[in-house]
Formats: structure tokens, C-alpha cells, sequence
């Protein structure tokens, strides 16, 4: 009888034990949740800050779930792995687990704001269940809040307190919004539409200090010396992988910790997954980061197949992400941005790494305040796209990009100026479903 040991208890490790339990029924699972809040959707944090979602819908498991599967949970923080030994030291050495299978699934954390003051009460994050409760127990209509970082979660943290009627201002040290992955107009698009929600955007600025009143936050200043008063101050400048058990066991880590096909690591029968791990893009050639749930999802599966002993390799996928930029659904797929974001320290939640790893290639655009397509073509493929409003094109794109198809018969006609690129992709996607209707 196998003993398998998960460490952490986000979507990795669960879909982990889910494919384990699937391939072993005898197998023994436990899983070190060191979350208290559990298992549930990150990524619908920023729907329970807006008021748009009740919490409790961001639980897709209760305790009988896990006692169906046949997986025992301990509460607990996980300080040691003793590989030799084949334990986990857990809460300082108090208890110990013993395994034949280790699977890391920490995360990563957010990345801290570095600024005298940055410890003050009023001061939030947005990266846990606990964040979220912390942060809307704040947020009162009428009061002043400021946002500094960059990436998805930072405008999810403005949208949703204007949503529960604070005077929010967003400070961003570049020019314009998320430039490591958008273009210059669809930052403004994200801009304005922000300034209509009567978010005030700052840019070319830094908070330098968070001012002090009574104990708590009173303002924030400015590198430019401004002064802005505010009641609370929320960031997300990025996040960073939780590989410190990982490098104190002597498990190779570079940025995450390093895997190869199987998610296994340097040693055997430890593994890792999800927003921890580190896996290898073989478009690129390089060993990247991801922090999208279906990615962490797929390499949890592939994990937790490894660990079951049986056959199979996790390729990385073409990164996509459906999210929500200032009320406009945008879809994000493939190689669309590139170069550094001076909002971010690292990746942020909610992106890839494959994203900024964009060539030089040809682009085609067409774009409105409501709905704007962007296509980054190859010589023979598109190799990633933005969908920005109307997403009856997304579907399609995807399938085009991830197989990929051969677009040597319209790309021409996608670089010529003016040219109507929704309809050509729509007519060239029902070709394709004519010719071959399998492809669909």
C-alpha cells in the first residue's frame, strides 16, 4: 500500500489526489492543507471583493467530499521535509508524516511592499480567503483607498473597492497599464475605462512611504513628493514561489522548483506542481513559470499519474487565461507581450511567463472601446492572440493556436491595412470546420 503525502491545498494538489485515488483505490492520501481556509477558487477572490459572488461558492469541496475520496487532511503547516528519511516535519517538528510519494504544492505568496510604513494596519494584500475578509471588513463606501502594482490582480483590487464605493486611486510607476502584455491601446482602453468607474490612475508615480495616523494607515507618499490621504492602501506588485522546503531539502529550484515531464523533481519520488513548480516550455526552451489554474490543474493531474506509477508526460500547453480587464472580458492566448512591466517584481497571479516570450513578428489589429482583437503572427501561424469585448472569435483562436493551423492562406490578407480581420478569421474558421469537421 502506497503512502502518498501533498503538500498544500490549492487545485494542484486536490486534482493530484483525485487522479491518484482514480488509479489506486488502496492507495493511502494525505494532504497537508496550510491554507485554514482550505481548498477553493483564488481566482474568485476578486468576485467576492467586488460583491459579485458569495464566498461560499468558492468552495468546490466540503469535508465529506475529501472523506469520499479517501483523503485524510491535517491542518497544519509543513516546516521540513527529511528526505532521507521519507518525513515531513510539520509545525516546527511537533509531528511528523512519514510517505513513499511527496508531492509539493505550496504556491507562490504575494511578493511584499517594501516601504517605510508597509507594515501599518490598513495596508492589504489580495492573495488569500483571509486577505478577502480582511480587505472588505475595510472597505467603507465614502472612505479613500489606494492601489499601487501592476497585472491582473492590482486592477481586480481597484475595480473591486470602487465597487463597494471608495474613492480609490491606482499609482502606476510605468506610463500606462500592464505593458508587459498589452499594447499601447488596449492599456488605454483598460484606462479609460477605469476613469469612467471614477478611478483616479497616477502614472509615472511610486509610493515612496506609507504615512502614519494614529497607528494606521492615514496616506500614502509619492516619490514626487505628492501626498495622497487614504484609509486603507492595497498592492500587488507579484508574486513568488513557496520553494523554501524545497531548497532546505536540497531539491533543485531555480526561480520555482525545477521538474522534468512527470513533475518529478532532482530526487527521487518527490514531486511538485502548480504555481510552485517550474516546467519546461518546449516552444521556447526555456523552464517557466505559470500561475493559471488550468495549468496548475493539468500538472497536479500529470503529478498525481506519476505518483501512481503509471506511464504519461506533461507538455505545457499554449497559456490561456479569460479574465475580466476594467468590465471587459479579455481573453489572452499564446506569445502576446513582451519586454519588463515596472509594476511588477515577477509574474503575477493570474499569468504566464510564455506570454512575454514574443519574437519578432507581425502583428495584425483592429480594436474599439468595446471590442478590440489583436493577432501575433508567425511566418506560417498565429502564434497568440487578445480578444478584448465580443469573444465569439475566442474558441476558434484557441483551437488555431494550440494545434497549430497552418494560416499561410489568409495571413496576407490579415497584414492588409484596414483589413477585416474578425471576418476573415470567422470565414477561414468555417472553412476549416467544412473541410475538416472534426476540427471543430
Amino acid at each position: 500500500m502506497t503512502r502518498h503525502l501533498l503538500i498544500g491545498s490549492g487545485v494542484a494538489a486536490v486534482a493530484a489526489a483525485e487522479t491518484i485515488r482514480k488509479m489506486d483505490e488502496q492507495a493511502v492520501i494525505e494532504l497537508i492543507a496550510q491554507d485554514p481556509a482550505g481548498y477553493y477558487s483564488r481566482p474568485g477572490l476578486a468576485y467576492v471583493l467586488s460583491g459579485e459572488v458569495n464566498e461560499k461558492m468558492l468552495f468546490p469541496f466540503s469535508a465529506d467530499d475529501f472523506r469520499r475520496l479517501g483523503v485524510r487532511l491535517h491542518s497544519a503547516r509543513a516546516t521540513r521535509i527529511l528526505p532521507a528519511q521519507k518525513m515531513v516535519e510539520l509545525d516546527g517538528g511537533s509531528t511528523r508524516l512519514a510517505y513513499d510519494r511527496l508531492l509539493i504544492a505550496t504556491g507562490a505568496r504575494a511578493i511584499r511592499l517594501n516601504v517605510p510604513g508597509a507594515d501599518l494596519e490598513g495596508v492589504f494584500k489580495l492573495d488569500t480567503m483571509e486577505d478577502a475578509r480582511r480587505l472588505i471588513r475595510a472597505a467603507r463606501p465614502g472612505r479613500s483607498a489606494v492601489v499601487t502594482g501592476g497585472g491582473i490582480t492590482a486592477l481586480e483590487l481597484a475595480e473591486g473597492l470602487a465597487a463597494r464605493q471608495m474613492n480609490v486611486h491606482y499609482v502606476l510607476r510605468g506610463e500606462r497599464y500592464w505593458p508587459g502584455v498589452l499594447e499601447e491601446s488596449e492599456s488605454r482602453i483598460v484606462e479609460n475605462h477605469l476613469q469612467r468607474m471614477g478611478i483616479r490612475l497616477h502614472h509615472k508615480q511610486e509610493v515612496a512611504e506609507v504615512l502614519a495616523n494614529r497607528g494606521k494607515v492615514g496616506g500614502v507618499r509619492l516619490k514626487s513628493g505628492e501626498q495622497i490621504p487614504c484609509d486603507l492602501l492595497a498592492f500587488a506588485i507579484g508574486i513568488e514561489p513557496q520553494a523554501e522546503l524545497a531548497r532546505e531539502a536540497g531539491i533543485q529550484c531555480d526561480r520555482g522548483i525545477l521538474v522534468d515531464a512527470q513533475m518529478q523533481t532532482n530526487l527521487p519520488g518527490i514531486y511538485a506542481a502548480g504555481d510552485v513548480a517550474q516546467v519546461y516550455d518546449e516552444t521556447t526552451g526555456q523552464y517557466v513559470l505559470d500561475s493559471l489554474w488550468p495549468e496548475a490543474r493539468e500538472q497536479g493531474r500529470m503529478a498525481g499519474r506519476s505518483m501512481a506509477g503509471k506511464a504519461g508526460a506533461y507538455h505545457k500547453t499554449i497559456p490561456i487565461n479569460v479574465t475580466r480587464l476594467a468590465g471587459l472580458t479579455t481573453t489572452i492566448i499564446g506569445r502576446v507581450g513582451k519586454g519588463h512591466d515596472a509594476d511588477l517584481l515577477q509574474i503575477a497571479r493570474g499569468d504566464s511567463e510564455t506570454w512575454r516570450q514574443m519574437p519578432d513578428t507581425l502583428m495584425a489589429q483592429t480594436g474599439f472601446e468595446v471590442n478590440h482583437l489583436r493577432l501575433v503572427l508567425g511566418a506560417d501561424h498565429i502564434l497568440g492572440a487578445l480578444v478584448m469585448g465580443d469573444q465569439r472569435l475566442s474558441s476558434p483562436l484557441q483551437k488555431i493556436i494550440s494545434r497549430p493551423v497552418d494560416i499561410r492562406p489568409i495571413r496576407a490578407r490579415l497584414l492588409e491595412p484596414g483589413a477585416p480581420i474578425a471576418d476573415i478569421l470567422a470565414d477561414f474558421w468555417n472553412e476549416l470546420q467544412t473541410s475538416s469537421p472534426t476540427e471543430g
